[in-house]
């Protein structure tokens, strides 16, 4: 059975777990990360020399980095779904992948943690409020790249739209301004009613 290491509150983990149960995969999860430590251990530095989670140990293939995770999932067990089989859609989905880490990811990082992660006396709500800024500059990005698309990638529900999931939920769940954006917000009620994202993303932020 595949075996995952990873605290339930985490983005990177949570796009896994959507992922192995959009593909009703059995697994076993090991508690690790923040409170529950484990990642420090040198039993777990050798199998993710970063210290960081998720990692999955797939019959004795040991892999981590959430992304590539997605990607090795998706194309061992969802050709032609979650991977899309056309070069094209799939570089698309693996294009906004990224940018869901690089970009959008460190933009709304403040935001998250003043709000959610800092006691209200140690806030500092001017990086909020910029990182706000930013946010919705990014997003408007992604708005306009949704235009005349059901999905991250297109038409089909994929990889791409796994990977954005457990962050825009975060997005639309951490109380600060954002604008509304038609594309955004049509996409995401559209990902919100999959079962393994009510199951897995759309729990109380903590």
């Amino acid at each position: 059975m595949l075996k995952i290491w990873g605290r339930v509150n985490s983005v990177n983990v949570k796009k896994v777990l959507w992922c192995l149960d959009e593909l009703g995969l059995q697994y076993e999860r090991t508690d690790a990360g923040m409170q529950f430590g484990v990642v420090n251990t040198p039993e777990y530095r050798k199998l993710n020399p970063n210290g960081l989670v998720p990692t999955i140990d797939d019959g004795g293939f040991i892999l981590w980095e959430s992304n590539a995770i997605l990607r090795y999932l998706a194309a061992k067990h969802a050709a032609g779904t979650l991977w899309p089989a056309d070069p094209k859609v799939r570089a698309d989905a693996d294009r906004w992948m990224d940018w869901c880490t690089t970009t959008l990811g460190p933009a709304f990082l403040p935001v998250f943690w003043n709000l959610v992660r800092t006691a209200p006396g140690e806030r500092n709500m001017k990086a909020v409020e910029d990182a706000a800024n930013k946010t919705a500059e990014v997003l408007a990005r992604l708005d306009a790249a949704l235009a005349g698309r059901n999905f991250i990638a297109g038409e089909q529900f994929s990889m791409g739209d796994i990977a954005f999931g457990p962050l825009v939920y975060l997005v639309n769940n951490v109380a600060f301004d954002r604008p509304k954006l038609a594309n955004f917000d049509a996409w995401y009620a559209r990902i919100s009613t999959r079962a393994a994202f009510r199951k897995v993303v759309a729990v109380p932020v903590s």
